[in-house]
């Protein structure tokens, strides 16, 4: 998938790994896709969940709805310290469409701000309610591409 492009080596600002809570929580600093498939397969640490929601300063309904995983199994990931490698790559999917889209608007409140507005290029929808799918993430980077290079979107 075209998210799986590391904008942060081009620009410093936000990158996925720190939406995520950093070395702190991913006990790692994954920064090549083979290391970020690796730390997605063993499970990143449910503390991921908190780190996303203080950096979108969303609630964990809300990210619950962006990363299709019930509020409920969310909440038991924290008791059990560890998201499956499935919950692991929506949370990775999602941090690295962040990071994405901090380089994009060279600004983390901006693009933020971006992810969680209505998107006339997306339908009228929100880029942050698309990334609960495959399909939905690759739309949001392809948008992320049309801003990038000054196409309406």
């Amino acid at each position: 998938m075209h998210t799986a492009t590391f904008a942060s080596d081009a620009v410093t600002g936000l990158s996925a790994a720190s939406a995520l809570g950093g070395e702190p929580v991913l006990h790692a600093l994954p920064r090549s896709v083979l290391e970020w498939i690796a730390l997605v397969r063993q499970g990143i640490s449910a503390g991921a969940v908190d780190a996303v929601v203080r950096v979108m300063g969303i609630g964990r309904s809300e990210l619950s709805r962006a990363l299709d995983i019930p509020e409920r199994t969310l909440a038991r990931r924290k008791k059990e310290g560890v998201l499956t490698s499935e919950e692991s790559g929506k949370i990775v999917r999602l941090a690295l469409v962040i990071e994405r889209a901090v380089v994009v608007f060279e600004d983390e409140r901006a693009a933020i701000s971006w992810l969680k507005s209505p998107n006339a290029a997306l339908c009228g929808n929100s880029p942050m309610s698309l990334l609960d799918t495959e399909l939905g993430s690759v739309a949001v980077v392809n948008t992320l591409g049309r801003v990038e290079n000054g196409l309406f979107a």
